[in-house]
C-alpha cells in the first residue's frame, strides 16, 4: 500500500463519502478506487467551499475534504480556506507538495509553511511510514475543541512511496470530547442571570456544533428569557420560536435592538464576543456571561464579569439545573415576554411593509426574499447568502426552524463562497431544498461552478439578485463611477445557467416570484439544478443597519 492509498483507506474508515478536489493528485485516484466519490470542481476556491459546506451541514460528525496539487492548485485554494479558519469549521485539505529535492527552493510554493495562519495546524508527511500517525493528528484536531481547518501536505513522490505494513495502524477517533464549566463559575453565573432583570442570551455557533439547540430552547423556557444568535449561529434557535429575538450582525431585527439596547444581562453561550464587521457589537454597561470552550476568547473584546470555559452542551445543562434550584419553574409559560416580542416584531415588519410587498418594476429584492420565505417552508430548506447586499437583506428577515437550517458567514468577506457551500449542503443533505442567494458581483467570482452542480447531479437552486451594479459601493466609489461607470456590471445569468446544464429562468415580473420558487422546487425534486435570475432594483437602504 502506497500514502495515498493509505490515506484513502482512512478517510473511509472515517465515513468520508465526498472527496472535493481538482487536478491533479493521486489522492482522487486512490479515493474513487477505495469507494470515495470524487466532486471535481472548476476552480479550488469553490471546492474547500464544497467541503465547508459538507462538514457544517454534517455537523462536523463526517468531514468535507478538498484535495489539490501543488504549487498553483494549493495557492488557488487559499481564500476558501482563509474563509473556513475564520468561520472556525473543521475541513480536512489534502494538498500535494513538491517533491523532497525541491522543498524549500524559492519560489516554490510550500503550503506547510504558507497556511499555517489559517489553518487550525498543517502538518507535512516527511516519510511514508508517518502517515498514520500524522493523519491520526489531523483528525482529532478536526474533532476536538475549537473547530477548524487541519491540512496535511503530501510531497509528490512520498505519495507514491510504499508504506511498511507495520507501521499501518488506525484506532478509534473519539468525536467531540467536551467538559463541563467549572461549577463554582456555573453557580456564580447562573446567580447573575437570574437575579437580571432584562437578560437576553445570545447564542453562537457552537451551540450548533455541540449539538446544544435543546438545551438551549430549556433554558430560555425556564427563564422566559429572549435568545438570539450571531450570523455564524443563526438556526441554533430555532426563529419561529415566540423567545425568538432573530440574528444580529451589521444588521438586525427590530426586535432584537429593541431588547439588546434595554438588557442589563448579556449571556453568550458557544460564541466568541469578537468585535469584527459582521458581528452585533454589545452596547456597554452590560453585565457580561461567557460560555466558551476555547480560553483565548474570554476578555477578548469585551470584560466578561462571569467567564465559564467548557463545552456548549453540557454546560448549558448544568446552567438549567442552576437555574431550576434558584427560581424553579415559577417563570416558565410566562407570555409577558413572547408577547413584547411579538409587538416589536409586527410593528417592524409594519415599517418594512412597502418594500417587502412592493409591485413595481424593477422588482424590490426584499420582495424576492419575502416571497421565498412564504413559498418554501423553512423547515424543508437549507439556505446560505453571499457577503454583501443579499446577506444583509435576508439575514435580518429569515426565520429558521431547525439547527444547521442556514449557513451564516461573512468575516472574510470572500465574494462567492455561499455557491461551494450549498453543493457541499445538498450532498450532506440530499432531502432538503437547498438554496444560495448571491448578487452578479458574486456570481462574477464563482458563477462557472454552477455547471459543476450540473455536472456532478447536485440539484441546489441559486437565486441571482442581478441589479446591474455594486449596489453597496455607491456612496464608496461615487465619483469614479460618474467619470468611468466603475460601478456597471452586465449579463444574462439565465443564459449562462441553461449552457452549463442547468434548467434556468429569468424574473421581472414580482408576480411571477413565487411561481418561479414554485416550479424551482419541482425541478430539484426531479434532480436538475435551478438558476433563478431575478431583476431588481439596486435597494441601497440602510434603515436596517441599526448599530448601537
Amino acid at each position: 500500500m502506497n500514502t495515498v492509498d493509505l490515506i484513502a483507506e482512512i478517510l473511509k474508515r472515517e465515513g468520508v463519502e465526498y472527496l472535493s478536489c481538482f487536478p491533479t493528485t493521486p489522492v482522487i485516484e486512490s479515493a474513487a478506487a477505495a469507494g470515495i466519490r470524487p466532486i471535481i470542481c472548476r476552480q479550488e476556491r469553490v471546492g474547500v467551499g464544497i467541503a465547508d459546506g459538507y462538514s457544517r451541514v454534517t455537523n462536523g460528525d463526517k468531514m468535507g475534504v478538498f484535495a489539490m496539487q501543488s504549487g498553483p492548485g494549493a495557492e488557488n485554494a487559499y481564500a476558501g480556506v482563509a474563509t473556513a479558519y475564520s468561520d472556525s469549521t473543521p475541513i480536512l485539505l489534502l494538498p500535494t507538495g513538491h517533491p523532497r529535492e525541491r522543498q524549500g527552493i524559492l519560489p516554490h510554493f510550500s503550503s506547510a509553511t504558507n497556511y499555517a495562519g489559517v489553518t487550525k495546524n498543517v502538518e507535512l508527511i516527511n516519510a511514508p511510514n508517518r502517515t498514520s500517525e500524522v493523519m491520526r493528528r489531523a483528525f482529532a484536531g478536526l474533532y476536538q475543541g475549537r473547530p477548524g481547518p487541519m491540512m496535511v501536505e503530501i510531497p509528490s513522490d512520498i505519495a507514491l512511496e510504499e508504506v511498511a505494513e507495520e507501521t499501518i495502524f488506525w484506532g478509534k477517533t473519539f468525536k467531540h470530547l467536551g467538559s463541563e464549566g467549572n461549577p463554582r463559575d456555573v453557580e456564580a453565573a447562573a446567580q447573575a442571570l437570574c437575579s437580571a432583570k432584562y437578560p437576553v442570551i445570545h447564542a453562537g455557533q457552537g451551540v450548533l456544533y455541540a449539538g446544544a439547540s435543546e438545551e438551549l430552547v430549556e433554558l430560555a423556557e425556564l427563564l422566559s428569557a429572549p435568545v438570539m444568535s450571531t450570523l455564524l449561529g443563526k438556526s441554533a434557535f430555532p426563529e419561529t420560536h415566540p423567545l425568538a429575538l432573530g440574528s444580529g450582525s451589521g444588521v438586525m431585527s427590530g426586535p432584537l435592538h429593541h431588547f439588546m439596547r434595554r438588557a442589563d444581562l448579556v449571556f453568550g453561550i458557544g460564541c466568541s464576543f469578537t468585535r469584527h464587521g459582521m458581528s452585533m457589537n454589545i452596547p456597554p454597561g452590560k453585565t457580561m456571561i461567557q460560555a466558551t470552550n476555547d480560553p483565548r476568547d474570554i476578555n477578548k473584546d469585551y470584560n466578561i464579569d462571569y467567564p465559564i470555559v467548557g463545552d456548549a452542551k453540557l454546560v448549558l445543562g448544568q446552567m438549567i439545573e442552576a437555574c431550576r434550584d434558584l427560581v424553579g419553574e415559577r417563570r416558565k409559560g410566562d407570555q409577558s415576554t413572547p408577547q413584547e416580542i411579538k409587538s416589536e416584531r409586527d410593528a417592524w415588519l409594519n415599517d418594512w411593509r412597502d418594500k417587502l410587498s412592493y409591485r413595481g418594476q424593477p422588482i424590490n429584492p426584499y420582495r424576492v426574499i419575502w416571497e421565498f420565505m412564504h413559498t418554501i417552508p423553512p423547515q424543508d430548506a437549507i439556505i446560505t447568502h453571499d457577503s454583501g447586499s443579499p446577506r444583509d437583506q435576508i439575514m435580518p428577515f429569515y426565520r429558521t426552524e431547525g439547527a444547521r437550517s442556514y449557513l451564516g458567514w461573512g468575516k472574510s468577506h470572500g465574494l462567492g463562497t455561499g455557491l461551494g457551500l450549498i453543493i457541499g449542503a445538498k450532498l450532506a443533505k440530499p432531502e432538503k431544498v437547498c438554496v444560495n442567494f448571491m448578487g452578479d458581483a458574486a456570481f462574477g467570482m464563482t458563477g462557472l461552478d454552477f455547471e459543476t452542480a450540473a455536472r456532478a447531479g447536485v440539484p441546489i437552486i441559486t437565486v441571482v439578485l442581478n441589479n446591474s451594479t455594486m449596489a453597496v459601493e455607491t456612496e464608496s466609489m461615487a465619483t469614479s463611477h460618474e467619470l468611468f461607470g466603475t460601478r456597471d456590471l452586465g449579463g444574462n445569468y439565465a443564459d449562462m445557467g441553461r449552457a452549463m446544464g442547468g434548467h434556468a429562468e429569468r424574473i421581472e415580473d414580482p408576480e411571477d416570484i413565487r411561481p418561479a420558487f414554485q416550479r424551482a422546487r419541482q425541478v430539484t425534486e426531479d434532480g436538475k439544478p435551478v438558476l433563478l435570475e431575478f431583476i431588481t432594483s439596486s435597494e441601497v437602504n440602510t434603515s436596517h443597519k441599526r448599530a448601537f
